[in-house]
């Protein structure tokens, strides 16, 4: 009889462990998912999971997040320090460089000495590149810190190209170069004046790096999933080792550093695509010219 009672003692004693463990790690779990979903909506605080409740499991876990949290909030507020630096200086440098811009173009229609006239152009050729500078800089960070959001809508994609090429057309044919399009149908989902910059960023290249008597040809193609905007040059090329660099801000080919450039028309473009949910492509070698392939998604996600 003793024996009979110690085992029942002991099975609800066993009993009562179980089910206080599937208790305690239920609300464990539970805890966990709070804590990790309030992470991830960016709503959590060391104050919102107080330590004295909390299990080593927890516990750990909420410092890790409180870690995570504090970081990425003081990477935003650099990024948004940065933004407001850049926006200044924007500003601040406007009335300037509109100025020398103006003083320059005065200065050329004046009869100048031959030496003073290439001071004048190299003047005002460094003043357009300043202003390119700053305008790239900002639309940058604008992009980059979310001030100015992405709004992908669906829409078709030819009348966009269309335009970026109209802003070309002079460009080209000053240099003497053939710039054609093969026009052709083709909708995706994607910020139509965002994608246009884009556009021009790829052209501008394109026509800054073909010689004269040469080719700028753009196409569009439909996939499954994707539309694609083709701008393909009869340009010096690029070399493979450095198709991933281009893409980097500030990146200047040392083969191209004769010809004017800040090195963040690509940067930029990339991130208005892969803000879409796109991908830019390059194909080149040197000697073959360049292919940029501008992959737009035809449906919202893609």
């Amino acid at each position: 009889m003793t024996g009979y009672i110690i085992a029942s003692v002991a099975l609800i004693a066993a009993v009562s462990m179980a089910v206080y463990c599937h208790i305690h790690t239920s609300r464990t779990i539970s805890h966990l998912d709070e804590m990790l979903t309030a992470a991830i909506d960016g709503s959590f605080s060391e104050k919102t999971f107080s330590e004295s409740r909390m299990s080593a499991l927890e516990n750990r876990l909420s410092r890790y997040l409180a870690v995570s949290t504090l970081s990425a909030r003081n990477l935003q507020n650099q990024r948004d320090q940065i933004s407001t630096l850049i926006s200044d200086i924007s500003h601040q440098t406007k009335t300037p460089v509109s100025n020398l811009r103006l003083y320059s173009q005065l200065l050329e229609e004046q009869p100048l000495p031959p030496a003073a006239q290439d001071c004048v152009r190299a003047i005002s050729s460094q003043t357009g590149k300043l202003q390119s500078l700053i305008e790239a800089l900002v639309k940058t960070s604008r992009l980059e810190t979310g001030i100015l959001a992405l709004q992908p809508e669906p829409a078709e994609v030819a009348p966009v190209v269309r335009r970026a090429i109209d802003q070309y057309l002079p460009k080209a044919k000053g240099k003497n170069v053939t710039l054609t399009f093969d026009d052709r149908d083709g909708s995706a989902v994607f910020d139509t004046k965002w994608t246009e910059e884009a556009v021009c960023n790829l052209l501008d290249n394109a026509v800054k790096y073909t010689p004269s008597g040469g080719s700028v040809n753009v196409s569009v193609a439909n996939y499954e999933a994707f539309c694609v905007v083709i701008v393909t040059d009869t340009g010096p090329g690029i070399p493979e080792e450095e198709h991933s660099k281009i893409f980097g801000r500030f990146y200047r080919s040392p083969t191209a550093r004769q010809i004017d450039g800040v090195g963040i028309g690509l940067y930029l473009t990339r991130q208005i695509v892969t803000g879409q949910g796109g991908y830019l492509k390059v194909v080149s070698g040197p000697g073959y010219g360049s292919t940029f392939c501008l992959y737009l998604p035809r449906e919202h996600g893609g």
